[in-house]
């Protein structure tokens, strides 16, 4: 017999993994929408070497125009499924003024400041643990969103592609547990495995001007674009056990996340995962002098490098750029060998593709080498 038990929430954890020394919550004081300011005071400062448990919002069911109860409910999820950082969140925002309630997109939390980070320096983030903080998440659909949006780079030029005329519908998929795995449970003969992970991981851009993907006001960088900062990256293999590395542009760094979702496939094509509350315990590690140009990653499998484009195919020449140069000055390969290497051992994948800049990784097996 199918063993079945909804959780509140699960954990994916390390093991091993240290004790969190702060506890950063997604209060209303705590998050901001959809930008990510350079000079928004830190919520948090902590050593390097910390470790932090942060508590993350899905922008799904807090940032809608009705109340988080009323439309969360039609979706058949009950009053105290639903956290009260959202019902908090929801309350604030909607007592001010319309032109005073900030950005739309992502909730993120932060930013945290972390002592001795300085320009220059790169930032190591370990993800030792991701839970989900509520037995539900969102997903929606349309021919008018994701890859078949108007603003989708591929809908301008070209003969038009056929699409199927799909109506805009949100979808509530419970998670939980089903013999001893994580799921979601997309439908009664379909599931799907879950693998937590951050959307959005940033720190403070550098300097955002008028011109750039996603910059609307001079020196504000808006969420929906990643970029060199990192941001909405929308790489499902930053779950629990993988570390993240940052270059470092603004004293402290200044650590934003959010964007948090229960699991998605490559591409995103939908334009969203399993839209879902997380908390996240993580370990912030300074690297003095090493400087890197942009994000990259690695978990006990495979070291990913980033390639980050308005376009898919720029995208993919910067992640095999990005590849070379780190074969040549991590591995001692010649520039000739580590392109050969990338086209006969190396994966380069779409992380995603909906959300203006495109993110294409590499994905290096850390089994090809015997040392």
């Amino acid at each position: 017999m199918r063993r079945l038990s909804v959780l509140l929430s699960f954990a994916v954890t390390v093991a091993g993994a240290a004790t969190p020394s702060v506890h950063v919550r997604s209060t209303p004081d705590n998050v901001v929408l959809g930008v990510f300011p350079i000079d928004r005071t830190p919520i948090a400062k902590v050593a390097s070497g910390s470790v932090v448990r942060i508590d993350t919002l899905s922008q799904r069911g807090a940032t809608q125009q009705e109340d988080p109860v009323t439309f969360l409910g039609k979706f058949g999820v009950k009053p105290d499924e639903i956290l009260q950082d959202v019902k908090d969140l929801w309350a604030a925002r909607n007592a001010k003024p319309q032109n005073e309630r900030g950005g739309g997109g992502h909730i993120l939390t932060g930013p945290i400041y972390i002592d001795g980070a300085e320009r220059g320096d790169t930032l190591k983030v370990e993800m030792l643990e991701l839970a989900t903080r509520v037995p539900y998440g969102i997903n929606s659909s349309s021919s008018t969103g994701g890859v078949f949006s108007a603003s989708y780079p591929a809908s301008k030029g070209g003969e038009p592609i056929p699409v199927t005329e799909i109506p805009n519908t949100n979808h509530l998929i419970r998670t939980g547990v089903e013999n001893g795995k994580a799921v979601a449970f997309f439908s009664d003969t379909i599931r799907v495995p879950m693998t937590p992970f951050f959307g959005t991981m940033a720190v403070a851009p550098d300097s955002p001007k008028i011109g750039d993907p996603g910059v609307r006001v001079e020196g504000l960088q808006t969420s929906g674009p990643p970029g060199p900062y990192g941001g909405n990256m929308d790489f499902r293999d930053l779950k629990a056990g993988s570390t993240l590395y940052l270059p470092v542009f603004h004293s402290g760094a200044l650590f934003y996340v959010g964007d948090p979702h229960g699991t998605q496939g490559d591409g995103e094509v939908s334009g969203n995962a399993i839209e879902q509350s997380l908390t996240g315990v993580l370990r912030f590690t300074v690297l003095k002098g090493k400087t890197i140009s942009g994000p990259r990653a690695e978990d006990a499998g495979h070291y990913f490098l980033m390639g980050i484009d308005l376009d898919l195919d720029r995208a993919m020449r910067k992640a095999v750029v990005e590849t070379v140069d780190f074969l040549v000055k991590e591995k001692g390969l010649t520039p000739a060998k580590a392109l050969s290497l990338c086209s006969i051992g190396v994966d380069f994948r779409i992380a995603e593709v909906v959300d203006t800049t495109q993110v294409v990784v590499g994905s290096v097996p850390k089994s090809l080498f015997l040392k």
